[in-house]
This record gives C-alpha cells, structure tokens and sequence, in this order.
C-alpha cells in the first residue's frame, strides 16, 4: 500500500516514461502494460532492505530503475542517480523535476569517474555481473554500508564466482515479483587477502 503522495509521483512518472520511452528505450516496449509489477513493485520491493538512514545512490539509472522509484518513496534520505547516457539522464532530470524530488541529484558520467560521499547503500538492477557491482561497492560504499543487487536466475552462480575474490556478508531475499530472482543484500565487502 502506497501513500496519497507516493501514489501521485508515480503516475506522474509513469506518465513521462511512457511519452519518452517513445522517443528512446528507457524499458522494452512490452513492458509498458505490465510497468507496475515489472518495474515499479520490482523496485519498491527493496524498500524494506534499506538501512535506516544515509545517503544512497543507483549506479546505471537508466529509467530510474530503482533509483528514482526509491527516492520517491523516501522523501527525507539523499539519492544520487549516476547514468552515463545523455539522453537517459536528460529523462531522470525531468522526472525528478516532475515528481518533485529534491532529494535527487543526477550525475551524467561513467560510474568510474563519477565521485559520491560514502554511501549507507548502493542499488544497481540489471548493470553488470557481480564481480563487477562489488568493484564499485567497494569503492562507494562507506564503513556499514550495503549493496542490493536483483539478480535474476544466475544469481548464485555470480555469487560463487565473486567469492574467489572477495569476502562479505550475504543476505538472499527471495523477488516478490519474479519467482527466478533474488534479490541479494551485502555488506562487510572486502577483497579475500585484503
């Protein structure tokens, strides 16, 4: 169940995501019928896995995916968008002004050049492999911070292969919207010798 303000933010958003995913794909066109379960509960499924405070941020936004979805339902906590495609930015910016979030900054760059306070919790969805994601948690997250990564039906077979290389704490939250997913919750990232 969604507030009153939350409820209006998201038909504000999915009424600019459908106008601009015409003009460039921000989601698979087919997606469009089934944006509240795919994209938007897909999203707001992570809230109750967030720590209680500190600032966030959402590496490879694309369409706000969860990013956007997140900083509308937490009003008070600081997000930070970081999506390289011009264009796709360009959409975050004026979603965000639309929905009126002044919680959100938007950075137009690659992850590897962005710069980011230390973060309490990073998100990514449909970014990059594992190994890749704990490269950048590592970089971004600070001392007690926690990633969570949807993952989909390969989920454990990253997770193994990340923990040649890297030590941490695994938390696995069965998807709410997609029974071949998992969504995984780390924290205590280290790389294994270090």
């Amino acid at each position: 169940m969604v507030s009153p303000d939350l409820a209006a933010r998201l038909d504000t958003y999915k009424a600019l995501l459908t106008t601009w995913n015409a003009r460039i794909n921000l989601v698979a066109p087919g997606d469009l019928a089934s944006l509240d379960r795919r994209h938007l509960s897909d999203s707001l499924q992570l809230l109750p896995l967030l720590p209680p405070a500190g600032v966030a941020a959402d590496l490879g936004s694309g369409a706000g995916l969860p990013g956007l979805i997140l900083a509308a339902a937490e009003p008070q906590r600081a997000w930070h968008l970081v999506e390289s495609d011009r264009r796709k930015a360009a959409f975050l910016v004026e979603a965000t002004r639309a929905m009126d979030l002044r919680n959100v900054t938007i950075h137009t760059a690659r992850i590897e050049s962005t710069s980011l306070p230390p973060l309490a919790v990073l998100t990514a969805r449909a970014l990059a492999p594992l190994t890749q994601l704990l490269v950048y948690a590592e970089r971004f997250l600070g001392r007690d911070g926690v990633a969570l990564f949807p993952k989909g039906r390969n989920a454990e077979a990253e997770l193994t292969e990340a923990l040649h290389g890297w030590r941490l704490r695994v938390e696995r939250h069965p998807s709410a919207t997609d029974p071949a997913a998992t969504i995984l919750r780390l924290s205590e990232i280290a790389r294994a010798g270090a």
